[in-house]
């Protein structure tokens, strides 16, 4: 009678599932597919047969992760497909329905390359759409520096189409390099996607981009605005102006060939007596007393996440750090993390989770871990006490003075901390001195990688357009970091402020008790 019983289930649900896959939502899926590609083939983002968009069958009874895909095919005109040419896939990748073959000149159907790396977005990123494009504008973008792992721009309004982006946020996109068959960037398009949390889009140098949404709306918007972006970045490139500045003064002649580079405009970088085109600078015991670290912003974080994931539970932005925290922890606990509790399902009581979630927190902050997860939801705790001015950003005296000196002088200056990017735009927005953003060009975290291995900065000087590392100034105050970025090239200072660890002896690095002694 049990196996009667269960076959009927089974039964039912194969019919279910038989439904949805001729039902209305894919038919419309399907249709969406063939219109978008005909309207992508008019912005030059599909020609000769490229580029590829696939689509979440919408039905609400079901889970996003659970909808059925929509897949365009590969090799065909995409501005003469139909919403029969099109692949339907389950929610794990496997083909339900392929399109039947057409008479010559026509290809045999065969569903796209780009398949297994469309897969990796909607499984990572939880994404209802990917969209594919071949566009002129994200191949050249990829050209303009050829070493850089990531193409950055600020300051563009364009940049607040782009999800978890505003005007004055620094839009970062990473490249990875481009190979013969398609489906061999699936594992680095995979380690793209996890080293960068934030990213909506994947660029592949000499090949073109993958962006993805939690719809096929917000896909195509922000594409669209990726695109609009790299245009511009092409033409200010053009014309000397520097896209990845919040100023947009002259570009580094480091950044494009002296052909392309005009007598009547200045070098900003070139015009620095200085050897050094860049200075990289810590916070914690550098610019910033580890005090005001450890004393104020960390109890802060530690004392308002269970207020702040309680009062942000539902949104995307808590979604996406509640999913990274479970990521982390999930390692851990299989590490044997000390401190580690396993954190309820999603679908588990509110108050469980959050306790779940407050309690490895905690654990993290007191053992001072250098995670991705933890500090990007401590940047969004942060940005609330900054927002409600329970925070303010402290700087040593002589910061600010030295900032506007290499600001004047045409050197440009980063930050690179184990704190997110985010926190560190909030310390330096709000300071008792002002805003003193304006006086840097840009912010590196953990996803560029630990701050103690030389790989690191090897990073950041392939990201900075320098022609040698030796060209790049970085202080800090902890030996190790110094040894990594001395073995990567860099030119290096140990920043010695009240607090700091005591340094080994004969270590061999130029300290400092002051900017101004620079």
């Amino acid at each position: 009678m049990a196996c009667c019983g269960g076959g009927r289930g089974e039964e039912a649900a194969a019919t279910e599932s038989e439904a949805y896959l001729e039902g209305e939502a894919v038919r419309e899926a399907r249709e969406l597919v063939a219109e978008l590609c005909r309207h992508f083939y008019g912005q030059g983002w599909v020609t000769g047969t490229g580029g590829s968009i696939t689509v979440k069958a919408n039905d609400p009874a079901l889970p996003l992760a659970d909808q059925l895909i929509v897949m365009s095919p590969s090799g065909v005109q995409k501005e003469r497909m139909v919403a029969e040419d099109m692949y339907v896939l389950s929610a794990d990748g496997k083909v339900l329905s392929s399109p039947v073959s057409k008479p010559w000149p026509n290809k045999p159907p065969k569903c796209t390359d780009c398949a297994p790396l469309f897969m990796k977005a909607y499984l990572m990123r939880g994404a209802g759409a990917v969209i594919h494009s071949h566009g002129m504008e994200t191949c050249i973008a990829t050209m303009l520096d050829p070493g850089a792992k990531e193409f950055r721009m600020t300051h563009m309004e364009m940049i607040k189409g782009i999800k978890g982006h505003g005007y004055r946020d620094e839009l970062v996109v990473p490249i990875i390099e481009n190979t013969p068959y398609e489906y061999e960037l699936t594992d680095s398009l995979a380690e793209a996607i996890a080293a960068y949390p934030k990213a909506t889009a994947v660029l592949v140098r000499n090949h073109g981009i993958y962006v993805w949404g939690d719809s096929w709306i917000n896909a195509k918007t922000q594409a669209e605005c990726y695109h609009y972006l790299f245009d511009a970045a092409i033409k200010l490139y053009q014309l000397g102006i520097d896209w990845t500045t919040p100023e947009h003064g002259p570009i580094n002649s480091a950044k494009r060939p002296h052909s392309v580079l005009s007598s009547s405009i200045p070098n900003g970088c070139a015009d620095s007596k200085s050897s050094k085109h860049c200075v990289v600078l810590d916070i914690e015991g550098t610019t910033t007393p580890i005090s005001f670290v450890t004393d104020v912003m960390f109890p802060y974080a530690r004392d308002n996440v269970r207020k702040h994931l309680t009062s942000t539970y539902s949104s995307d932005e808590t979604k996406e750090d509640i999913k990274l925290l479970r990521i982390q922890v999930e390692e851990d606990l299989k590490n044997g993390i000390v401190g580690s509790v396993p954190i309820p399902p999603d679908d588990a009581d509110k108050e469980e989770v959050i306790s779940a979630l407050v309690a490895n927190v905690e654990s993290m902050i007191k053992a001072d871990r250098k995670i991705t997860s933890l500090k990007q939801l401590q940047g969004h705790i942060w940005r609330t006490g900054f927002e409600s001015k329970e925070l303010q950003g402290v700087v040593f005296d002589d910061v600010p003075e030295a900032l506007k000196h290499w600001h004047a002088s045409g050197m440009k200056v980063y930050i690179y901390s184990s704190g997110s990017r985010e926190a560190q735009r909030l310390l330096f927005g709000n300071t008792a001195y002002g805003d003193l953003r304006q006086y840097l060009c840009g912010f590196f975290d953990t996803t560029t990688g630990n701050k103690r291995e030389t790989r690191s900065y090897f990073e950041i000087s392939q990201s900075l357009g320098v022609d040698s590392p030796a060209q790049i100034l970085f202080i800090t105050d902890v030996f190790q970091e110094a040894v990594a970025a001395k073995s990567a090239g860099f030119e290096v200072i140990i920043s010695i402020r009240p607090g700091n660890a005591p340094l080994p002896e004969n270590h061999g690095f130029r300290t400092i008790k002051s900017f101004s002694e620079i």
